[in-house]
């Protein structure tokens, strides 16, 4: 059976590609979508495709007619930003015959808003930093001695670790949340922020201790399968730079709980701390995330999950030799971008 995956918004992800081309084991085509044809990744898929920007009303019939035209049997989103547009419209884009590997608009609307990732996470008894959108909140909580600085400022509907600061006085924290509101009216959250762009700006607690990247992945039906953690041995721009897996009973239980709880599809990438010997989750990102290279590396091959499941076959087990203590390091790499 040949299966046709496209990604779309591919950006950077040149990883995730080659990944399911060496799992598709010429059985198939990978396919790259983005709003620029210089985007690396689509130099090494199979055939790269230009799409309009994913805020432009042509977006998804545009998408629609690439899938009719290279028979394509699924779809995998890369951008948060595009996770809400897809979801929609995922009805509409599977009448096409491919299979949209994304949530429902209710998993989406959970992960992609932090203050509903934050109420999600303390309704099901898991811990969460303190969060909020209103600066007066925040400075009675710093006087009542229940919040501590230094503080994280971010945007609340954000993606990538875009507009992030740490302030630790008072005139730092009010200055960086006005600057913040002025930056995002001009940035390329500013459409996903629009509807409450009063509370589009978030003041977290920030935690001291060690982070970790989690991926907990689910069947297609929503149905658990396993999470995968690496420690973040360092960052850069947002993405995890260094890592080394860990296989650990506390991750695998939150993970379990996260899974059945929210019912996402496919692979859930999720940022943890712990701290004082306490797991605090602090984002979910339903979709691959930078950090899938190290889990991938370490033998869990997920791309090579999907397809199986996407042929309808359930033995995947040999796909799966995870192993602790595995590190690996990203780089950058040249390419040379074909002339349109």
């Amino acid at each position: 059976m040949a299966i046709n995956i496209l990604f779309t918004c591919a950006g950077r992800r040149n990883y995730l590609i080659n990944y399911f081309k060496e799992a598709i084991k010429g059985q198939g085509e990978i396919f790259a979508v983005d709003m620029s044809l210089s985007a690396p990744a689509l130099v090494d898929a199979d055939k790269a495709i230009l799409a309009p920007n994913i805020y432009d009303d042509t977006y998804i019939p545009v998408l629609k007619s690439i899938l009719i035209e290279n028979n394509i049997n699924a779809v995998i989103s890369l951008n948060d930003l595009e996770l809400p547009i897809l979801s929609k419209h995922k009805n509409e884009l599977e009448a096409t015959g491919a299979k949209v590997i994304i949530s429902s608009e209710h998993v989406i609307d959970i992960a992609f808003d932090k203050i509903e990732t934050f109420k999600f996470l303390n309704s099901i008894g898991l811990k969460s930093p303190q969060t909020f959108t209103n600066i007066k909140e925040v400075e009675l909580a710093i006087n009542n001695g229940v919040l501590h600085f230094p503080l994280v400022v971010k945007p609340r509907w954000g993606s990538a670790s875009i507009g992030i600061d740490f302030p630790e006085t008072l005139e730092e924290l009010n200055l960086a949340f006005k600057l913040q509101q002025l930056k995002l009216k001009r940035s390329i959250l500013n459409t996903a922020s629009a509807h409450d762009i009063n509370n589009a700006i978030l003041i977290q607690e920030k935690m001291n201790g060690i982070e970790y990247g989690m991926d907990v992945v689910n069947d297609f039906e929503g149905n658990y399968y396993g999470t995968f953690v690496r420690e973040k041995i360092s960052m850069r721009s947002g993405e995890t730079d260094k890592a080394m897996s860990v296989i650990d009973d506390r991750f695998d239980s939150i993970g379990r709980i996260i899974s059945e709880h929210l019912k996402h599809v496919g692979s859930l990438d999720c940022d943890v701390f712990v701290a004082n010997d306490e797991l605090y989750i602090l984002e979910l990102n339903p979709r691959f995330g930078g950090g899938y290279p190290f889990s991938h590396e370490a033998g869990i091959n997920t791309a090579a999950i999907y397809i199986e499941w996407l042929k309808g076959n359930t033995s995947i087990e040999k796909f799966n030799t995870y192993k602790a203590g595995v590190h690996f390091s990203k780089c950058d790499r040249m390419l040379k971008i074909k002339p349109s």
